[in-house]
């Protein structure tokens, strides 16, 4: 297992990131971008969840990715951390959110695969490996789906289908998620704890004080609720991709916790029987997170499954279409 260090504080994080950050035009916003590893790497595109942010991958992880020879990139997806916001579109009510009307969503996951689209070629990248976590487990499925030929392996973590029937959480995840978070800084790193305590891993130890550290950091960084809500909303009205993943034909991992109370464990055996030649790796008291005794699991199996072929077909020689 990877060791536990001391924590760095929210200053030291946000001040890492800012010697690199950059910004790309992409899909008609900006997306801002971080690179970690050999620029000559095997390019590994990083997608985080639902109102998360870049760092939300911890730099640690990134770096053990770069030491298997990948070129990581993680980046903030639209309505998160320092892309565009969609403010113009107001924020969805909880009716139309919760129940994904269409007309109403300001975007779908497919404009936010397009937007990873769009910063591989700014960047010059024509493929990469592609691993998502939680709401970017579907945008990177959406990817695969609608992009083919862009991906070279998909890696789909702690995520689903789309299948609203499949996997749904406790109440009480659902109520942490659906929960106003509070808009005082430090009350707001106090819940960040308390959701993570809730949805996170019990079979891992929680270095809770990095995770307030990076909450801190997130909530310096954008704190924007009305940009969650939209990104939920895309998530309700995209629908059930299961049809479509039935299609590929791309190397593929499916990770997900057996302790997963927020998305359950049957979303992503789901995942792993709709994708042909799909690999499922459960992982053992894993929860919704990504607990540092979790990252030698995780660089494995994308390391893994970045070297597999895929049932005998050149990834991105089949267009699912969506």
């Amino acid at each position: 297992m990877v060791p536990v260090t001391e924590a760095e504080s929210s200053e030291d994080l946000l001040a890492s990131l800012a010697e690199r950050e950059r910004f790309a035009p992409a899909n008609g916003i900006e997306i801002a971008f971080d690179e970690i590893g050999d620029p000559d790497g095997l390019p590994l595109l990083l997608i985080m969840g639902l109102g998360t942010q870049l760092i939300h991958w911890d730099e640690r992880f990134c770096r053990l990715l770069a030491e298997r020879g990948f070129r990581v990139i993680r980046f903030d997806n639209r309505d998160a951390g320092h892309s565009t916001k969609l403010t113009g579109a107001g924020t969805p009510g909880t009716a139309a959110m919760l129940l994904g009307y269409r007309s109403a969503a300001a975007y779908m996951l497919r404009d936010m695969a397009a937007d990873v689209t769009g910063l591989m070629d700014h960047l010059g990248i024509e493929q990469a490996h592609v691993v998502g976590a939680s709401m970017g487990g579907m945008i990177a499925q959406t990817l695969a789906i609608r992009f083919p030929a862009r991906v070279l392996s998909l890696g789909s973590i702690m995520s689903t289908t789309g299948n609203r029937r499949l996997g749904l959480p406790t109440r009480k995840a659902l109520g942490s998620l659906l929960g106003a978070p509070p808009g005082r800084r430090e009350a707001y790193a106090d819940h960040v704890v308390r959701v993570f305590r809730l949805i996170g891993s019990p079979g891992f130890p929680r270095d809770e004080a990095r995770l307030r550290e990076v909450a801190l950091a997130g909530f310096d960084r954008c704190y924007n609720p009305p940009g969650v809500a939209r990104q939920l909303h895309a998530i309700t009205a995209s629908g059930d991709r299961t049809a479509h993943l039935r299609r590929l034909r791309v190397p593929t991992v499916v990770i997900h916790g057996d302790r997963d109370p927020l998305v359950r464990p049957a979303a992503g055996r789901a995942t792993a029987r709709a994708i042909p030649d799909a690999r499922l790796r459960m992982v053992e008291g894993m929860g919704h997170d990504l607990p540092q005794g979790v990252w030698p699991i995780l660089v494995e199996e994308i390391e893994r499954n970045a070297t597999r072929p895929a049932a005998g077909v050149k990834p991105g020689s089949v267009r699912a279409g969506a």
